[in-house]
């Protein structure tokens, strides 16, 4: 059973995802009405997926706007996350004395 934190932080996930994801698909993004409620359904995560339909029907139950368009946006899963870096590799650190303050141990 997934904690409260856990689909916090998996829904978080899934919204920045699909934000991007409109932004870089407008022709998607205009699917969806304006003012629409968007439920994302992970179909990778059942638990999720089931507690996002749980939650968006109590949700319907208690807007203020009853005739709100909802819209369950079925995802079958998430790539994996790479990283953007573009040649690191390691230095030496800085002589303490070329170091910015807010770098410093002691402020100073």
């Amino acid at each position: 059973m997934l904690t409260k934190d856990e689909i916090i932080e998996r829904n978080i996930t899934l919204s920045f995802e699909f934000s991007l994801y409109v932004m870089e698909h407008p022709s998607f993004a205009r699917q969806i009405p304006k003012g629409a409620q968007v439920v994302l359904l992970p179909k990778d995560d059942p638990e999720l997926c089931e507690i996002n339909r749980e939650a968006a029907e109590k949700a319907r139950m208690i807007d203020d706007e009853p005739n709100r368009p909802m819209v369950y946006v079925e995802v079958e899963c998430l790539r994996p996350i790479r990283s953007r870096l573009v040649g690191p590799r390691l230095v030496r650190p800085p002589h303490p004395e070329t170091r910015p303050a807010w770098q410093m141990a002691d402020g100073r």
